[in-house]
């Protein structure tokens, strides 16, 4: 319920009212060709498919601190008060719940007011299934979806308790310490049939035990990281340079921001999560091992900074040192200016309308064809992620199109040529 979820709440609100259009969302504004370029078929993505509409969402969600949907969102700063104050009562209707909250997996979040006080993880877990009935009852709203907007939490590595489904289960019984507040909220969900995508580098549903749960109950899952900012450009230029068969020496990139999530990052074990979600976006769109000459020898570095004059306006820098012709040097470098909360808000609005799509499709496990939304796509065993931005896209479309029976688009022959 801190910036990400309230400009997301806001933003619908606004939109269902007149005062705003829902830029940055797919799912609302981009059109998808459908058949041959000649056939002049190309609807709104809304209206091709049979997503949820704006005016039947109804927003919830858990905070360790109590402030309410309109006070959090004055606190966070993202918003004008011209896209606040005509939503005020609305937002102020949207109370968090209660917690599951740790200082031992997220550090430099203080004072906090509404932690739930379960003996044991199962206890907490148990609370939130409670939690969810409950908003179900009093919403009365046929399906549910749950999108991870909360703190980055410490990096650590899968231990025994995350290998399988009946580990975890004791662990949580056990309160066992390896077992994230993010696990607990995950289990919870999947366990009462709710979609859960993650937009944090979290180790919350890319475990064994998760990815059990979830074909067990049958509930799609995605993840995680949302690409925002920085990573966002990165999927865009790394693509097309190596396209063109420009090779990279080195890429430098660094972020300052003053949000609650630059506050959490400037834990080094919170930094040491998202460093790794960042990082290995460059590794599988170049593809070093099959183009050594290239990309073989790239030093790719990360940093980010905590600077609490910016607010939710985020800064990242980029230096990029190619090469061309003869190995000539050249240099790019990029000044993002952007705002957090702003790029993220669409992704959370899309990531619940085509999670909700994929649920009632009957699809289970992992929702590969929404890497086009995450850093660090979560993807099957044994198979690389797809980082490629515009790879992603045509993954997502041509999984829409396939839900709705119609045929793909693949750019063979004289009739399937660019999209667009």
């Amino acid at each position: 319920m801190g910036a990400v979820a309230t400009t997301f709440a806001a933003g619908v609100l606004a939109a269902r009212k007149g005062y705003a259009q829902p830029t940055g969302s797919v799912s609302q504004l981009s059109h998808i060709r459908l058949g041959k370029r000649d056939e002049d078929r190309n609807p709104l993505i809304k209206d091709f498919i049979p997503l949820a509409g704006l005016e039947d969402l109804e927003f919830g969600g858990w905070d360790p601190y109590s402030d309410d949907a309109y006070a959090a969102a004055m606190k966070a700063g993202v918003l004008d008060a011209r896209h606040i104050e005509g939503i005020g009562e609305e937002l102020r209707a949207i109370q968090p719940m209660s917690a599951v909250f740790s200082p031992r997996w997220v550090k430099n979040l203080e004072d906090t007011d509404q932690v739930k006080d379960g003996s044991t993880h199962m206890d907490n877990a148990e609370s939130l299934m409670e939690d969810i009935d409950r908003f179900r009852a009093e919403k009365q709203v046929d399906r549910l979806v749950t999108v991870w907007c909360g703190s980055t939490e410490a990096y650590e590595d899968p231990s025994e308790v995350h290998l399988d489904l009946a580990s975890f289960e004791q662990g949580l019984k056990n309160n066992d310490s390896a077992i994230t507040p993010s696990q607990v909220y995950a289990y919870a969900c999947l366990k009462m049939g709710v979609p859960f995508a993650n937009g944090a580098p979290n180790l919350t549903v890319d475990i064994p035990a998760m990815l059990e749960l979830a074909e067990q109950e049958g509930v799609p899952i995605a993840g995680k990281d949302f690409k925002t900012g920085q990573t966002l450009m990165k999927t865009m230029i790394a693509p097309g340079l190596k396209s063109r068969m420009l090779g990279i020496n080195g890429w430098f990139s660094t972020n300052i921001l003053g949000n609650r999530d630059g506050e959490v990052l400037d834990d080094p074990e919170s930094f040491r999560s998202k460093e790794v979600s960042k990082l290995g976006v460059l590794e599988h769109i170049l593809q070093p091992d099959v183009y050594p000459d290239l990309y073989g020898d790239i030093y790719h570095k990360v940093r980010i900074n905590y600077y609490p004059p910016k607010g939710d306006d985020k800064e990242g820098w980029d230096h990029i040192d190619i090469f061309g012709w003869l190995g000539y040097p050249m240099q790019i470098k990029v000044d993002f200016l952007c705002k957090d909360s702003i790029l993220a808000a669409p992704i959370v609005l899309d990531l619940a309308l085509f999670m909700d799509l994929a649920a009632r499709a009957g699809k289970t496990g992992i929702q590969e064809w929404l890497s086009f939304y995450f850093k660090s796509p979560q993807h099957a065993e044994g198979i690389y992620p797809e980082n490629d931005l515009f790879i992603q896209l045509t993954k997502l479309k041509n999984n829409l199109r396939h839900m709705m029976g119609e045929d793909l688009i693949t750019h063979l022959g004289t009739e399937y040529y660019d999209e667009g």
